[in-house]
């Protein structure tokens, strides 16, 4: 294929990709579900189990092999830039709380990871079939624990937005947990996966210190010098846009480098960038870094649809799937729950709604579901299957905060700020603030 030729196949794909999935991510809103949901199904759909069965070979036609890697280069670009908004926003003094919200993100946290090592040690001939033949280890084990207690941030925030949630304690409380939980699973899911399919414990062991050592690197030295760089005296570059956007490529690279995916370095690079004196990110460069990364974040989708080969799947693996999702539900509803009615006190419709708030996947899940799926930790069955899992999980939580949220019971002067065990949660409003339109509207 010439160059013109590829240009021309990766324009058309491209127009194709951002209108099927703007169309279906508006249509899911109109369901009163995160346009996530339908951005996804539009990957499905352009993918082999749907628009792979036309005939004439129009799957082929408009996705022929010598663009996939390009498109894939596109969505990783969307994925960094993403990333790094997500970072720059990340408030790591969410880490230092205490009360309902340190209770609530620990066992929202360490519960579902425990449940999802715990089905793998229970079930190992279930994954072992469905992985395709790559090992059931100790890496895998951590990688399902980690897959398992993932939220998501932003298509959390959307929710809580629509379902008219925002300000409400449970909510609140969601949130904050939400982002602490984001908090500790990337660098858990960065040391599994460190030493890649086949790292031998001498390789895992050098790779962990190089990355200690280029954590260490970000946060002594590139950090002070962003700052002097940024605020010092007659700067020459008043606009910092280009400045975050190559240090995330940057982080980004140097991640790769490193063995690890590039989402690392984006969320690292983020959450060093220098804020304003105030704590808060600059919106000047934040806002084009999400436009950016949600203009391009479909792209993103249709590779991870295109990923989903449900022809694929096979008889004997309903039961593995019935197993990952009740799983991923009683770790997150109950873990919530329970650290909600102990810890804040609050009724048991309320924290039930945190709960059912935690569970919620999407964007987020797919991002770790890709990262296996790439470092060839989880083979392209099960990654159906767990894909299949976080659409369910994100599409069941409107439903079920129906039952759960009544505006009448929860006025709205009622702020996590009265609660006494959110005293020092952050704020209400920033937590939010990471959807912020990253993508669009998930």
């Amino acid at each position: 294929m010439s160059i013109d030729s590829t240009v021309t196949h990766v324009v058309a794909a491209l127009a194709v990709v951002i209108a099927a999935s703007s169309a279906l991510g508006a249509a899911a809103r109109k369901l009163r579900q995160p346009s996530v949901i339908g951005q996804l199904f539009a990957g499905i759909a352009l993918g082999p189990s749907l628009l792979g069965l036309a005939p004439g070979g129009v799957y082929e036609t408009l996705f022929p092999d010598q663009i996939k890697p390009i498109l894939t280069s596109v969505a990783q670009v969307a994925l960094v830039l993403f990333l790094f908004a997500v970072g720059y926003e990340l408030d790591l003094g969410q880490l230092r709380n205490r009360g309902a919200v340190t209770v609530v993100s620990l066992s929202g946290f360490a519960i579902p990871m425990l449940i999802g090592a715990g089905i793998v040690l229970l079930y190992p001939g279930g994954f072992h079939s469905a992985n395709g033949g790559h090992p059931v280890d100790a890496t895998f084990t951590l990688y399902m624990a980690v897959a398992l207690s993932i939220t998501a941030v932003p298509v959390l925030a959307s929710i809580i937005r629509d379902q008219g949630l925002a300000g409400t304690r449970p909510a609140t409380i969601a949130m904050a947990a939400a982002g602490v939980i984001d908090a500790l699973s990337w660098p858990v899911l960065a040391v599994a996966l460190i030493g890649g399919e086949d790292g031998s414990l001498r390789s895992w062991t050098v790779k962990v210190a190089l990355l200690a050592g280029y954590v260490l690197v970000m946060f002594v030295v590139v950090r002070p010098a962003l700052k002097w760089w940024m605020h010092r005296p007659g700067a020459l570059m008043t606009n910092h846009v280009p400045v975050a956007a190559a240090l995330a490529l940057a982080s980004a690279w140097a991640t790769s480098a490193l063995g690890l995916h590039v989402i690392f370095g984006a969320l690292l690079a983020g959450i060093i960038m220098p804020r304003q004196p105030d704590g808060a990110p600059d919106s000047q460069v934040l806002s084009p870094l999400q436009e950016t990364g949600g203009l391009l974040l479909p792209v993103f989708f249709a590779i991870s649809g295109m990923s989903v080969q449900l022809n694929g799947l096979h008889a004997s693996d309903l039961l593995l799937l019935l197993v990952i999702c009740a799983a991923a539900v009683v770790g997150k509803v109950a873990a919530g729950a329970l650290s909600a009615r102990g810890a804040a006190r609050l009724p048991w419709r309320d924290s039930l709604l945190i709960g059912v708030l935690l569970n919620t996947r999407g964007l987020t899940e797919l991002i770790v579901l890709n990262v296996g799926l790439q470092a060839g930790v989880i083979g392209p069955r099960l990654y159906a299957l767990l894909v299949v899992m976080a659409l369910l999980t994100t599409a069941a939580a409107g439903p079920l905060i129906g039952p759960l949220h009544r505006p009448a019971d929860t006025p709205p002067a009622q702020r996590a700020d009265t609660d006494p065990g959110a005293e020092q949660t952050p704020d209400s409003g920033q937590a939010p603030a990471v959807d912020a339109e990253p993508t669009p509207q998930p």
